[in-house]
């Protein structure tokens, strides 16, 4: 069993890169935009959408990891500046790691520009109905990054499996390749 966390800021292309993992890999994509699009039509962005989005996720994974899947791919905002965050990334590496699993960290990251082309995409706008408001989505991509550290520091992630990627100018597939290759997936 593996699981792999791909995370990094908004339109940075977390769910682009697991489609084509999920492709070239046994290992299952679970982005965090489906627990999201399931809850928001009913919910909005209220606190019971986030509590309900954190407790389908958590039985997901715990599901995943005691079946017989090769594996899961989950893609996550991180903010490093959030306790809570931390603490989010820990329980469900433990779920894994309690059964065996081996874990992988990805972290992507690109220009602020870049990501604001692929906040448009029609690819994203497809999979991320709540991101077809693009001025809403827009305005919050810039205002998290006064917010929220959505990035790590040099040196702050420990995990032995890890990788930092800055994707601005590389495709998902060869991010994936390159993923596939370090972690021999």
């Amino acid at each position: 069993m593996k699981f792999l966390l791909i995370f990094g800021p908004q339109a940075v292309g977390k769910m682009t890169v697991g489609q084509e993992l999920e492709k070239a890999t046994a290992l299952k994509l679970f982005h965090n935009h489906m627990t999201i699009e399931l809850l928001e039509p009913y919910l909005g962005f209220s606190p019971e959408m986030w509590r309900l989005s954190t407790l389908f996720r958590t039985e997901i994974f715990k599901a995943v990891a005691e079946s017989y899947q090769a594996g899961l791919i989950f893609t996550y905002v991180w903010a490093f500046n959030q306790e809570e965050d931390w603490n989010f990334v820990k329980n469900t590496c433990e779920i894994f790691e309690s059964r065996g699993a081996s874990i992988y960290f990805v972290e992507l990251d690109a220009d602020v520009d870049e990501r604001l082309k692929r906040n448009k995409s029609p690819h994203r706008l497809e999979h991320k109905p709540t991101k077809r408001n693009v001025d809403w989505s827009e305005n919050e991509l810039k205002e998290t990054i006064k917010q929220y550290r959505l990035n790590s520091n040099e040196g702050e992630i420990k995990r032995e499996n890890y990788i930092k990627i800055n994707n601005t100018n590389l495709n998902a597939k060869e991010v994936a390749k390159i993923i596939s290759e370090k972690f021999n997936l």
